[in-house]
């Protein structure tokens, strides 16, 4: 690969895209947009207009290209095996919008097909590239709360009305598979790779046939748990806690702060409580800078690896733990390469 700008290529037309992805991509000094896909050609049109590049009409032809060393895929999770393996097999990095794929066993053969060719594949759970859960980690390290018992975390915000991906259940959607992987994995991040599930539930809206809202209980071998809740019928709360054997931490806009939000680590013993106020930065900025790194440097990123695979099987677990305790639970949905894209 040459020495100048990483050239990236773009594979769908997605809001999250439009709204904090590219423009992150774009702001890096060591990328450089060349191409953007769309099967619909005014959509490739409106994004290259803001952000530069050349529309693409399809997938296929920007895998085509000979000036795209990488690409991004926010296309709906039900088409990323097949965009996301195609890239991979034509040579080309990736950084893919969480969740990676709609199973364990088709990450599991994503990360190894990656590694197989020498490339790197990162799952864009940006949140994870804020240094405020760095923070968090360095204060428990060094006995902020003692020795830690149990994290608590919750996500979920009010329903949307234009949001398609999230109540389709043909596309992979659902509130476990768009909103409850965020505290699974502050759970993994946090309490390590050894939690079992030992207790689940998903609500599922009937009319729609796709999950609203869910809980989880999770433990690992030494006792400590982790609870979890999640949800798109709410208000709006983000958040997660550690509570130890001498104190608590907690983190309040823990998966959606904004650029321009400044943290604020909350710390309570029997007698102190200290609030620690942190930088501002954009964690999408910090994973486009990670997925740089780890594309010409080889820098470990967070975002790949075991770690994307342990979080497929978690979710797996979550959805047939939900399913076995008597829950109307859909499986997750199957990919097919025949399967019409929205991008």
């Amino acid at each position: 690969m040459n020495s100048g700008p990483l050239r990236i290529g773009v594979i769908g037309c997605a809001d999250i895209a439009w709204r904090r992805a590219l423009p992150a991509l774009a702001a890096h000094p060591g990328v450089r947009l060349t191409a953007i896909a769309s099967r619909d050609p005014a959509k490739a049109a409106r994004f290259t207009g803001r952000f530069g590049g050349e529309p693409v009409h399809g997938y296929e032809a920007l895998l085509d290209r000979a000036d795209v060393d990488a690409v991004y895929v926010p296309l709906p999770v039900h088409l990323h095996a097949e965009w996301v393996g195609r890239a991979l097999r034509s040579g080309r990095h990736v950084l893919a919008e969480k969740p990676l794929t709609a199973s364990a066993a088709e990450t599991e053969a994503l990360v190894a097909l990656a590694a197989s060719r020498g490339l790197a594949l990162l799952e864009n759970f940006m949140f994870l590239c804020h240094s405020q859960h760095a923070r968090i980690r360095d204060l428990v390290a060094r006995g902020a709360i003692g020795e830690p018992r149990t994290l608590t975390a919750e996500f979920a915000f009010p329903p949307s009305a234009d949001d398609r991906n999230l109540y389709d259940p043909g596309l992979g959607g659902g509130a476990l598979a768009e909103v409850g992987v965020y505290p699974l994995r502050a759970a993994l991040l946090h309490l390590g790779t050894a939690l079992d599930v030992r207790g689940a539930h998903l609500r599922v809206d009937e009319a729609r046939g796709v999950d609203v809202a869910g809980a989880a209980l999770l433990a690992d071998p030494s006792g400590r748990t982790a609870h979890l809740t999640w949800g798109v019928e709410h208000a709006y709360r983000s958040r997660y806690a550690l509570w130890g054997s001498a104190g608590r931490a907690e983190l309040t806009w823990a998966f959606t702060p904004s650029a321009a939000h400044r943290p604020v680590v909350r710390i309570e013993r029997q007698d102190h409580v200290e609030e620690l106020t942190l930088p501002a930065e954009d964690h999408f900025a910090g994973a486009v800078a990670s997925f740089v790194d780890r594309v010409r440097d080889g820098v470990p990123s967070v975002l790949e690896g075991e770690a994307v695979v342990e979080q497929a099987r978690l979710v797996d677990r979550v959805r047939r733990h939900a399913a076995d305790a008597g829950g109307p639970v859909r499986p997750a949905v199957p990919t097919s390469a025949g399967s019409p894209g929205t991008s």
